[in-house]
Formats: structure tokens, C-alpha cells, sequence
């Protein structure tokens, strides 16, 4: 008869492989749904004024959308104002706008900051969304942050996709400070979940505005697969 050290044993094991079947599954599920493209008759316009440029970047595990901080299709300023972070006197050129889950944003300024409690809440019943905005000075062109022309358009689908889980502003409106003095959070409509991914939302957004892109995107290379590398000029990222 077994021990019930052994039988303990036993049960650790099997919980531990059905744990790495389940995360097995959920990356090949995701490299697969990326792979299938939605807006395939999408074509690059050519440079001109007829288009706009926008960046997609990553870090490496997040995802987020570039756009020019003014043209005549959207002033960004109204609804994201410099004003509202700690330093709102450089000559900012760009807003990068990403969604992603609360506790995750908020808690884990660096990734050895995030607590396994959190992975394990997050994956299993979700979270709260927030907001996240960064301003840019003249972002390069690197292999992270990779710029990409749309119509004007799709610029204008673009924008209303990234709008589309910002709650109505209001005075008095709550503003959680990032990471730098260049970046804020805000308040965001929906859950994120392991379907829902921060990733998953950038995605859903390139495809809202007529974007080819996979049909799922849950990780940053299920995105930035889509996005052709750019040749760097000079470093890469924003200015500082």
C-alpha cells in the first residue's frame, strides 16, 4: 500500500502535468489562432499624404499602438492631455495607448516585481483593465517599435477602436501615475482574461480598424509577427 508521502507525491505529479498540458495548449492554441489572418485584402498605401504612420511596439510581453499626438483627423491632447503627467513641458510628438490588466500595471513596475499570487489570480478568474499612455518625443524606428502607414481611413476606424474601452471623461477624472514622468493610467472598460490579453486588445483594435492581423493575438509575438521590421534609424524607442 502506498505511503501517503508517496500518494502526495503522486498527486503533485499529476497536477504538475496537467498544469504543463494546459499551458502547453494554451501557447499552441495562440501561435495558431494568430496564424489564421483577419483583413487580408489590407494593402500599404504609399508615403504621401494620403496616409498616416503609426507604430506598433513591444517589449517583449506587451503591446502597444503609436499615434501621432495631432493631425487633422485627431487631436489627442483632448482626451490625453501632457498636462496630466509629471512632466508635461517636452515637445511630445506621439501618444502610445495599450490596455492591460490593473493589479498587473499598477503592482509590477519592473517584471520582477509581479507576484506569482497575481499570475495565478489573473489567469484563473481575471481582472479589472486599465489604460495605459505613454508620451513619446520622435520615437526611431528599431526592431521593437516598428511603424506601419494606414489610410486616413483606417485612421480614423484606428482611433475609434482605441476610444472604445475609455469610460465617458468626466471632471475629476482618476489618473494613476506610470512608471516614468511621461506616462499615466487610466480607467478602462472590460476584463481582462487569458482570452482577452493585453495582446489579444491590441490586436482586436488593428483588426476593428481594417488592419490585417491574426485572428487571436494573446502574446506580443502574435502581434508584431504581422508588423514588418523596420530599418533602424540611429537607436531604437522614444526619446527621453
Amino acid at each position: 500500500m502506498a505511503t501517503p508521502a508517496k500518494r502526495a507525491l503522486t498527486l503533485a505529479r499529476a497536477v504538475f502535468g496537467w498544469l504543463a498540458l494546459a499551458v502547453g495548449c494554451y501557447f499552441l492554441a495562440g501561435w495558431v489562432g494568430s496564424s489564421f489572418p483577419v483583413n487580408r485584402e489590407w494593402i500599404t498605401p504609399p508615403i504621401g499624404d494620403c496616409c498616416v504612420e503609426i507604430i506598433i511596439a513591444d517589449n517583449g510581453v506587451h503591446t502597444s499602438i503609436a499615434v501621432p499626438l495631432r493631425n487633422d483627423d485627431m487631436d489627442w491632447t483632448r482626451v490625453f492631455p501632457p498636462s496630466e503627467t509629471a512632466n508635461p513641458f517636452r515637445p511630445y510628438t506621439h501618444v502610445a495607448i495599450s490596455w492591460g490588466e490593473r493589479a498587473v500595471f499598477l503592482d509590477t513596475p519592473t517584471w520582477s516585481d509581479l507576484s506569482p499570487i497575481t499570475v495565478l489570480r489573473v489567469m484563473s478568474v481575471g481582472g479589472d483593465a486599465l489604460y495605459h499612455v505613454e508620451h513619446w518625443v520622435r520615437p526611431a524606428p528599431s526592431a521593437n517599435f516598428r511603424p506601419m502607414r494606414i489610410s486616413h481611413e483606417k485612421y480614423r476606424r484606428l482611433v475609434r477602436a482605441l476610444l472604445r474601452d475609455l469610460p465617458q471623461r468626466t471632471p475629476g477624472r482618476a489618473v494613476y501615475p506610470g512608471y516614468t514622468d511621461q506616462d499615466v493610467f487610466y480607467d478602462a472598460r472590460g476584463t481582462y482574461t487569458v482570452y482577452k490579453t493585453c495582446n489579444e486588445w491590441t490586436g482586436e483594435t488593428l483588426r476593428m480598424a481594417g488592419i490585417e492581423i491574426g485572428a487571436w493575438t494573446p502574446f506580443a509575438g502574435s502581434v508584431m509577427k504581422w508588423v514588418p521590421r523596420a530599418e533602424p534609424a540611429g537607436h531604437g524607442g522614444a526619446t527621453h
